[in-house]
């Protein structure tokens, strides 16, 4: 009996040590298997492409920067774009991946040109990686490599290679297609990246970045060209529109261009390039640029300027080329050299300098807006003093906000960090109790939101719930002090709940436009019906989702159709705000747009406005 118990505990304590750890349990990976494997070091996140950043358009960014590249260091210029039915085509007319090496090249990690200062000098792709994992994460991969008359052609399937050959080109074939040069054809793998699709506002959108970047360039899409002449200065063209204070600045020196100009907006809003790659969070470039400007102003006026003075209602473009760019992930969102801030801000602050004493009449015009905000400032202080001390009368604490543990200055754990708009205390009362309380935190409105189309910043101070909003997101001085990854709208899906959503959109747009233009803000989409059974329970989103599952589900089936969030029991939201919970980005096409969208619909009421309703209410009835 001892023998046994004794065997028993044995047993159980060798139980709670789990599987054994061996040599068997070592594995090598290949290159191309760790690719699909952990994807997400390669491209960041994955994504149905309805997000700008998903990987669908990281694969495409890849591909194109090869040619891009090529045009940087004088080869070829025109990148020819195809996107039809899921599957992508790039020609590029450089000089051909070397016929010799083309297998390597696009499956062989840490294999390529760009580790060579005399082939590639500002290179963004630097690490041997880009093209290997399009071919690894692609169902169908085809490359063809053309020099001199002479053709080299492989296909793949999810990165492994089915075919290959090599010859010269037919007489018979086009002139154009002849041409040296790369193409590649590729369809993101379905296994990898589910049932996605290509937004072609999204690629157009990087196509003209590239175009800005590379004036002289021609890139065509789908047949469609685009083509800049004067760069950076188009770009701020195309995104201000006739909305700017004084003309353009512009200065372009070896290694740095950058263009500016202010608005009457709020805020300031940036668009920052690395080696041709849109850096959409910044980095050491963007700080070196703020500095250099600041100073420039500065020993221009000879006066000491407030830096916020100077940069509210600012907008700039500002492209560097570097030799050894180091940027925090594969996606090349920021750049991280701090090496690079010395030259940066002296060549920045000779450029502002040397453009306003060329431009007498612009510098006025600045000083004017300096100046301008330096009042407004003022103002906005006894504002800010008043609204304070009357938020500490009431609570230490931000009314109506349940926080989360860990917020966007918290490295990884912060990275998915969400704060949740939503109306009432009832559709709060359900997310509160279903939340993730780490990463997930909530703020009650109390009903519709004031209008705040056409006011002051002041206006936020007197109105106390967009003040207690604007202190929990953490942006009163700064959208950098951000305090969330993203910020949801969680509104009712009827009439009242979405103009409360209209009515946050404009604040957010009047006021704090780069939250939304950095893809900080999204619609939380939550399902309209609950269609059950006594086996099954299916959530959709839409009729045609309830009227498929109710087809599927056959008879005796149990339709509820949810008002809004607070009917939703508290033990099924939470797979709504889980995981794989929808989210809509809220994306801005052209800065320009902003001002006639919001006055349309936000502004008075005028016959167009009123005439659009009716119409639109027609149809909905009909």
């Amino acid at each position: 009996m001892k023998e046994t118990k004794k065997t028993a505990k044995t047993n159980k304590k060798n139980a709670k040590k789990g599987p054994d750890y061996d040599e068997s349990k070592i594995k090598t990976l290949s290159s191309l298997e760790h690719i699909r494997l952990r994807t997400g070091m390669y491209i960041g996140r994955l994504g149905d492409g309805s997000n700008a950043d998903d990987g669908i358009y990281v694969l495409l960014k890849e591909v194109i920067d090869n040619g891009i590249d090529e045009f940087i260091m004088g080869n070829g210029r025109q990148i020819d774009v195809m996107v039809k039915d899921g599957t992508v085509r790039v020609r590029d007319f450089g000089r051909g991946i070397p016929l010799g090496k083309l297998v390597e090249c696009v499956s062989v990690i840490n294999t390529g040109a760009k580790y060579n200062d005399d082939v590639f000098q500002f290179s963004v792709g630097l690490n041997g990686v880009g093209t290997k994992a399009v071919n690894a994460l692609s169902s169908h991969f085809r490359v063809i490599a053309i020099r001199g008359g002479e053709f080299a052609e492989a296909v793949f399937e999810r990165g492994g290679l089915k075919s290959q050959r090599r010859g010269k080109c037919a007489a018979s074939m086009p002139a154009q297609a002849r041409r040296d040069g790369t193409f590649v054809e590729f369809t993101p793998d379905r296994e990898i990246f589910g049932d996605y699709e290509f937004n072609l506002e999204f690629i157009e959108k990087r196509i003209k970045n590239y175009t800005y970047l590379n004036a002289g360039l021609t890139l065509t899409l789908n047949g469609r060209s685009y083509v800049s002449s004067q760069g950076l200065y188009d770009l701020l063209s195309d995104e201000t529109g006739d909305d700017i204070l004084y003309p353009f600045g512009y200065c372009r020196k070896e290694h740095l261009e950058f263009s500016f100009t202010h608005t009457n907006n709020y805020g300031e809003e940036y668009f920052s390039f690395v080696n041709g790659q849109y850096t959409s969070d910044g980095g050491a470039h963007l700080s070196a640029f703020k500095e250099g400007f600041l100073k420039g102003i500065q020993a221009y006026f000879k006066k000491d300027f407030r830096s916020e003075d100077i940069r509210e209602g600012m907008i700039a473009a500002v492209a560097v080329k570097i030799k050894n760019p180091v940027f925090e992930s594969q996606t090349k969102n920021k750049l991280g050299n701090s090496d690079i801030r010395a030259w940066i801000v002296q060549a920045v602050r000779e450029g502002i300098d040397d453009w306003l004493h060329k431009n007498p009449q612009a510098a006025k015009s600045l000083e004017q807006k300096i100046l301008s905000n330096e009042k407004l400032r003022s103002e906005l202080n006894a504002v800010k003093k008043e609204a304070r001390e009357a938020a500490k009368k009431i609570s230490l604490k931000i009314p109506k906000l349940k926080d989360c543990k860990y917020h966007l200055e918290d490295g990884r754990n912060g990275e998915f960090s969400t704060i949740f708009i939503t109306e009432g205390d009832s559709a709060a009362g359900s997310m509160v109790t279903s939340r993730d309380v780490m990463t997930q935190a909530i703020f009650a409105l109390r009903g519709k939101i004031e209008n705040m189309y056409g006011k002051n910043q002041a206006a936020i101070y007197k109105n106390l719930e967009l003040y207690n909003l604007m202190m929990a997101l953490g942006i009163e001085n700064d959208v950098e002090g951000l305090r969330y990854a993203r910020i949801v709208l969680a509104t009712d899906a009827d009439f009242d709940g979405f103009h409360i959503r209209n009515l946050l959109l404009t604040f957010f747009l009047s006021y704090f436009e780069e939250l939304v233009t950095s893809g900080r803000v999204f619609i939380l989409e939550t399902p309209l019906f609950r269609v059950r059974t006594k086996k099954e329970t299916r959530y959709c989103y839409n009729e045609a989702e309830r009227d498929a599952a109710v087809y599927e589900l056959g008879g005796g089936v149990e339709i509820t159709r949810f008002k809004g969030l607070g009917e939703i029991n508290p033990k099924e939201f939470g797979q709504f705000i889980g995981g794989d919970m929808r989210l809509v980005p809220v994306s801005v096409s052209t800065l320009k747009n902003v001002p006639q969208v919001l006055n349309f619909y936000m502004g008075k009421n005028t016959p167009e406005r009123r005439e659009y309703i009716m119409k639109n209410l027609m149809k909905d009835a009909g």
